[in-house]
């Protein structure tokens, strides 16, 4: 039996990427997913998923949308008669643009996905989960957000604007057995990586790179949690944790431990 077998899952910016990737091992570990993107690549997603033998349904939907979001949220509880996880991982990156040429448009629209997205997830996924009294929101922020020059000026104030968006919202969400969760995810080649030409620098510095231990191939190690099976939210009540930092910590605890 996996980690999240029979858990109803909402993922959006499942079109590639990490979402893609989120919902392939979501779905080996046992969930029945509604995956969301504004693409048609999400019904790709879908195809993979159905074909590895998963439940799953494709929404095409604008993140940014409260319309939008809220319609997916009620769609997976009517299908699936209830909401234990959401990830709330779409989002742009408003490019490599110099702060000078930059234009109040370029950052409401990065605002709008990559922060007020999941402010909306958080709205309207929060009813649900308080009456069952449990479940699991993930929000996709960044190193980006941690600290400076790892990406355009819009993009890296959003994912700050989302660590701190976790850290209240734990506040607010004390006692009532819902958990919230950030992962601050490096540098990863997908489309929104594309849309800064940084996906282009990084291939040409890893042309060999080894993609064994993408989740798109294989699954990761069993001691590293996901974020929706993590007991403790990374960020609560303390400072964020980057992804992967979980896992290395562990690795060095359990070397102590051994001598």
């Amino acid at each position: 039996m996996g980690r999240l077998e029979g858990k109803s899952v909402i993922i959006t910016g499942a079109g590639s990427g990490i979402g893609r990737a989120a919902s392939l091992q979501f779905s080996r570990e046992g969930a029945k997913l509604v995956i969301v993107d504004r693409s048609d690549s999400v019904m790709e997603t879908a195809k993979l998923v159905s074909e590895s033998g998963g439940t799953v349904e494709a929404v095409l939907a604008d993140a940014g949308s409260e319309s939008d979001v809220k319609g997916f949220i009620d769609r997976a509880v009517a299908k699936y008669g209830r909401l234990d996880a959401i990830w709330a991982n779409a989002g742009v990156s408003g490019g490599l643009v110099p702060l000078l040429e930059q234009t109040v448009e370029q950052w409401q629209e990065v605002l709008r996905i990559n922060l007020i997205g999941p402010f909306l997830a958080i709205k309207h996924s929060m009813p649900h989960m308080i009456r069952q009294k449990s479940g699991s929101i993930v929000l996709t922020a960044s190193v980006a957000g941690l600290k400076a020059g790892a990406s355009g000026h819009p993009y890296g104030a959003s994912k700050a604007g989302v660590i701190s968006l976790v850290q209240t919202t734990a506040y607010s969400l004390s006692g009532t057995g819902v958990r919230v969760n950030a992962v601050c995810p490096g540098l990863i080649v997908d489309a929104v990586c594309g849309e800064t030409g940084l996906g282009d620098r990084w291939q040409s510095l890893l042309p060999n790179q080894n993609i064994e231990n993408n989740p798109m191939h294989s699954s990761p190690p069993r001691h590293c949690e996901t974020p929706v099976t993590a007991r403790r939210a990374a960020g609560r009540m303390r400072r964020p944790l980057p992804a992967g930092d979980g896992c290395a910590r562990g690795r060095r605890r359990r070397a102590r431990t051994a001598r």
